[in-house]
This record gives C-alpha cells, structure tokens and sequence, in this order.
C-alpha cells in the first residue's frame, strides 16, 4: 500500500484529537466525577447508572433526528465541512464549560454533558462521510482502521496528564481537590480536540456533491424522500443499516458505560483509569491488525470475529464480581471495540453513493444513535428491576446475536452499490 497522503492523514487526526473525548469525558474521567457528584447527593449507584444511560439516549435522540435532514443539505457543495465545523466547536466548547459546573450541580452536568454528546456525534457525522473524498475504496479499511488507532493512541497523551493532575490531587501532591483536578481534565480535553480539528479543517475538502439549487432545504427533504422511495435500489445498504442498528448498539453501551459498571462492583476510581488508559493501549495495535486482516479475509469477516468476542464479553460480563474480572474484560474489549468501529465505517462507505455520502452517513447516525438509545435504555432498565450492573451488560448479548444474523445477509460492497447517476467531483 502506497504511502498515506495528506489529505487522508489530516483526516485520520481528526480521530486523535477527538478521541481525548471519548475517553475522558464519555467512558473514563466525566463518568467518575458525576457518580461521584451523584452519590454525594444521595443517588444510589444503580440510579445514578440509569440516569447517565438516560441523559445518553435523550442525546442521541436528538442527533438521530437530524442526521438525515442536515447530512442530505450537507451533499450541496461545500456545505459538508461548514456543519463540521460547527458541530466541532460546539463539542469542544461545551466540554470546555464542564469545567465550570460546580460538582453538587450534578443535574447541571447532564445538560451540559449532552450538549457535548450532540458537538461530538455530529462532528463525526461530516467526519465519516469525508472518508470517501480523502481515500479510494481500495484503501478505506487501512485508513479507517489507522485512524482509530491514531485515536487510542493520541487520546492517551491527554489522558496520562489528566490522569497524573487527578492522582496528585487524590494524594495530596498537588494542592487541588480531586474535583478541581477533574475539572482541569476537562479543560485539557477541549484544547486537544481543538487543536487536531485544525488540520481536517485546512486540508480536506469536499469532492463528491450536488451543485447548489434553489430551496435547499426543501429540496433536501424532497431527495430524502426520494431515497425511501428508491429503498430497493439499496436493499443491502440498509440491510447492513440494520445489522449495525443491533451490533453497534451494545459496543456504544459498553464503551460509554464501563466506568459506571465498574464503580458499582465497587472499583476505585483510580483502578478505573489505570484499567482504561491499558485498554486504549492495548486497542491501538489491534485496529490496525484488524485493517490488515480486512484485507486478507474481507471487512465483512473480521466484523463477524469482532461481534463474536463481543458476545463473549456480555457472557464473561454476566459473571463478572472482582478487579480482575474487570480487567478481563476490559481486555477482551480492547481486542474489537476500534476494529469494528472502523470496519463499519469503512464497509458502509464502500456502499454509498459517493455524492450522497452525507445524506447516507446521515442515516448510518440515524442507526447508530437510535441503537444508542435502546442499548442505555436497556442496561439502565435492567439494571434497576436487578440491582445489578452485570445483568445489564448481559441484556446486551441479543442485540450481537441479531447484528450477527442480519449481518450475514447483506451482500458484498460492489453487488450492492447503485448505477452512479451525475456525480459532480473537484
């Protein structure tokens, strides 16, 4: 494989700089200052679960909403990057502001923290779909994959330093409460996302579009509901559509929800960010193998090997009662959680129109977020008739068997991809 142009790594950053959110704030630091803030308040640990999976689902509810109207406005010409960069400066604003909410306002930081949830999900929404301007079909699954290791990667750098401030405050080596230091965790957050957002920014471009017309907006619900209309024209599209629906639900769920799992089988804080700083490790080097395997074995097959250990992960889940077993299974995550992350992105944009790639990402949020919200919804209800977190994880193994089964009706990328009508390219 060639080397990577400029254009693809600017876009690959994109994930190194964002993906400081995804561990901070949804799965390691934000997580353990609002239980905290919860508990101090009088909420008891399963509530407090239920009501992060709640706040979780209203957001993307929300995203899943608009998806598809604004990814269909976003096809027109140069109109993909301007949302980009909105919804990125709106995540890395409000988490900014997280910083400034007291800890016994925990009510407070859920509104606070889904706004953040909406800045980072839409920013992903252009992100994704810009995958198809920056690389050939041929490469997708190496740049996708090596994107997501960029991620685990570069998310480490700001999490080791807020991991340190956080420690030094617990122990009394810097003169900061563990609140404050969360705090600054947060701030550190934004500036990293800031930053790496830059580069996507200066060099990446929108090649695939629809020419400008009259009543956009109008227009763009007209071809919205053209697309429904058309719906055969893409029966393996929406097909994969659904089989991501299931499986990518119980792998959100328990990424932004790990932490909640392991303080309620009573894990110190600190033990929780030593266990996800080596996950995010040892993910790295796994999402790049699982790129390379895609290219021996096919995207398709690998992600059936990453729903399969998922599966696995909600057994072992169900049993789970010490430290160790938390480590297990935060291994066992670590083996698949980017592979198939990126393998789905990278399969879905191998079977979308080039010049809807918006308006089709649009809907692979529309999925993605809407599982979002059944996956929370269903660990937090379980949870609570059980008193048990272990038994929430568990629920999760029927959404991986039906991903699993739908999954393996849907028919290779090439078979599946409409005659293009009038692509307009740069």
């Amino acid at each position: 494989m060639k080397r990577f142009t400029k254009e693809e790594n600017s876009w690959m950053f994109y994930d190194w700089g964002n993906s400081a959110y995804s561990i901070i704030i949804s799965t390691a630091v934000f997580p353990l200052y609002y239980k905290a803030s919860a508990t101090e308040a009088g909420i008891t640990g399963a509530d407090s679960t239920a009501y992060l999976g709640y706040t979780i689902a209203i957001a993307t509810f929300i995203l899943a909403m608009l998806g598809p109207i604004l990814g269909t406005i976003a096809d027109y010409r140069g109109n993909k990057k301007k949302f980009f960069r909105f919804f990125a400066a709106l995540g890395v604003v409000a988490t900014a502001a997280l910083s400034l909410i007291p800890p016994e306002q925990w009510l407070l930081l859920l509104i606070i923290y889904t706004i953040t949830v909406l800045g980072s999900a839409g920013s992903n929404v252009f992100y994704d779909a810009f995958l198809v301007d920056v690389s050939s079909e041929e490469r997708m699954d190496r740049v996708s994959s090596r994107g997501f290791s960029l991620g685990y990667i570069g998310s480490t750098i700001p999490f080791i330093v807020s991991i340190a401030i956080i420690i030094s405050a617990q122990n009394g080596i810097l003169p900061l409460s563990a609140s404050a230091a969360s705090r600054i965790s947060f701030i550190i957050t934004a500036v990293w996302w800031g930053i790496f957002t830059l580069p996507v920014l200066r060099n990446v471009e929108q090649r695939y579009f629809i020419e400008k017309e009259k009543h956009p907006v109008a227009k763009s619900f007209k071809r919205l509901a053209e697309t429904f209309k058309d719906i055969r024209k893409y029966k393996g599209l929406f097909l994969f559509l659904l089989a991501y629906f299931f499986y990518i639900d119980g792998v959100g769920t328990i990424i932004t929800m790990s932490t909640a799992y392991g303080t309620d089988l009573g894990i110190s804080s600190t033990s929780l960010l030593v266990i996800l700083f080596a996950t995010q490790v040892a993910a790295a080097p796994f999402a790049i193998l699982y790129g390379r395997l895609a290219d021996r074995f096919t995207g398709k097959f690998m992600l059936y090997i990453g729903i399969i250990i998922y599966i696995i992960v909600c057994i072992y889940a169900y049993f789970m009662n010490s430290a160790m077993d938390f480590w297990i299974l935060a291994m066992l995550v670590a083996t698949s959680q980017g592979g198939i992350q990126a393998l789905s992105r990278s399969y879905f944009a191998k079977l979308v129109p080039k010049e809807k790639s918006n308006e089709f990402f649009g809907f692979y949020n529309i999925f993605g977020k809407f599982a979002s919200i059944m996956g929370p919804l269903l660990v937090g209800a379980t949870a609570q008739v059980t008193g048990s977190s272990s038994h929430g994880v568990f629920s999760l193994i029927f959404l991986f068997i039906a991903g699993l089964i739908l999954l393996s009706r849907v028919p290779d990328p090439k078979a599946s991809i409409p005659v293009p009508g009038n692509i307009k390219t740069l």
